[in-house]
Formats: structure tokens, sequence, C-alpha cells
């Protein structure tokens, strides 16, 4: 199976580190245009991409950025990755702890974002009849969250919902949407501040755990993205991929 890319507008949001970062890496290797987004700019400068600073709870900064890629390419997104969200910084507490506005924050980076950034791609794609929409989820979306944030689990099972809905929603257009659930990694500041709160015990329980025996790389996450944006997946929507190690 040769997935190549040669020539197609992909947009990643959320490439700054880990999982966004990897994906974006993953589609220039294979030939694509790629137009990276994240709110840290500067941790972009390696990519092989356009990059651009965006923050994807702001509709009109999507779309102009989207608009932007679309012309620099010469032709609207073919794929769109969200690959945004996670934590952002918050620690596991009890629900009654938790403020109104921590929640929302997390819920909006999460499932916000992906339905803003997905409406703001769907028009070109629509008049393409043809488009490929690509959720980082979480196993914390099929499951409960090794985090212990409620909003966290609750946005990453949003956006496997979302994914569903929209996929029986864009397929007569010729879009599919799918999302991957990655099991647990060290891509990121708070993935690696997570894996270091656990004592050697808990993470040798982790690992063992893990069918495969490791902990998941952005690699292994790009490769099925790619899988699931390529036409050898045409015929998938509305589904989740598990990439986590373990059945």
């Amino acid at each position: 199976m040769n997935i190549h890319f040669g020539g197609q507008c992909v947009l990643v949001a959320g490439a700054a580190r880990g999982i966004g970062h990897g994906i974006a890496r993953g589609f220039a290797a294979a030939g694509a245009r790629v137009f990276a987004a994240d709110r840290l700019l500067a941790e972009m400068a390696d990519l092989p991409a356009v990059t651009r600073q965006v923050d994807f709870v702001d509709r009109a900064g999507l779309r102009d950025w989207v608009a932007a890629a679309a012309l620099e390419a010469g032709r609207a997104a073919d794929v769109l990755v969200y690959v945004a969200g996670g934590v952002l910084g918050q620690q596991a507490r009890p629900m009654e702890e938790v403020a109104e506005d921590e929640w929302r924050a997390v819920l909006d980076a999460n499932l916000t974002g992906a339905f803003l950034a997905a409406q703001a791609v769907v028009p070109g794609m629509k008049a393409r009849g043809k488009g490929r929409i690509v959720f980082i989820a979480s196993g914390a979306g099929l499951r409960t969250s090794l985090t212990g944030i409620q909003a966290y689990a609750s946005g990453k099972a949003g956006e496997i919902g979302l994914a569903r809905q929209l996929g029986q929603e864009l397929g007569p257009f010729g879009i599919t949407v799918n999302a991957v659930a990655p099991g647990f990694q060290r891509s990121s500041p708070d993935y690696e501040r997570q894996w270091q709160s656990y004592s050697p015990a808990q993470q040798e329980g982790l690992i063992a755990r893990t069918a495969l025996r490791r902990t998941g790389t952005p690699e292994d996450i790009a490769h099925a993205v790619m899988f699931l944006a390529s036409d050898f997946a045409g015929f998938i929507t509305g589904q989740t991929l598990s990439v986590s190690g373990s059945p």
C-alpha cells in the first residue's frame, strides 16, 4: 500500500507539538502541501509546512486560515486533521472543585474547535465533491480518562460523536469524517507530566496492560490518519479507529 498525497492541500490544526507535529511531517513526506496552525507559532518553525498562528475557538480566525491556505495552494482543502485540544495544563480534581471557565476551556479546545474547523473547510470540500476530515480523539473518549479530567473525557467523547454525525451528514457530498483515538504516549508536556506523576510500579503497570508493551508515538497516529485520509479509506466514514497498542 503506497499512500501518496501529491499536490493535495492538507490542513493540520494543532501542529506545534507531539501528535500534530508528527502528522504534519507525515503528510509532507507523502507529497502533500501542508498548512499547519497552532497558537504556538514558534514551535512549528521546523515543520516542512506553511505555518500560521490560529486560535481554534475563533471562527473568523479559522476561516481566514482556511481561505489563505486555499489561496496559496490554488485549491480548497483536500484534508483537515484536527489535533488541537488536550488538557490545557489542568490537573485532576473532584468535580465540585472545577470552575466553570476551566470546564469550558477544555471542552471548547477539544470539541468546539473541531466543529468550527470542520465548518470552515466543508464549503470548499462540497464544491469539489470530495474531502477528508479526521479528528484526533482519545481512548479517553471510549473509556474513562487516565487524566481524571472530566471535561477532557467529555470533549473527546464529543469528538467521536461529532465524527459519526458529520459522517452521516456529509457523506452525500463525498466527504468522509472519521476519528482516531490514540492510547497513551509521552509526546507533549502534559502527557509527560502525567507520566512522571506515576510511580515506577504504575508506569510498569501501564506498559504491562498494553498488548504491544510500549507507549505510542506520533508516527503511529500519523500513519492511521494518513490511511483514513487516503483513497484506500474511501468507503469508511463516521468511524473511530483506536490506535492504542491493545485490542
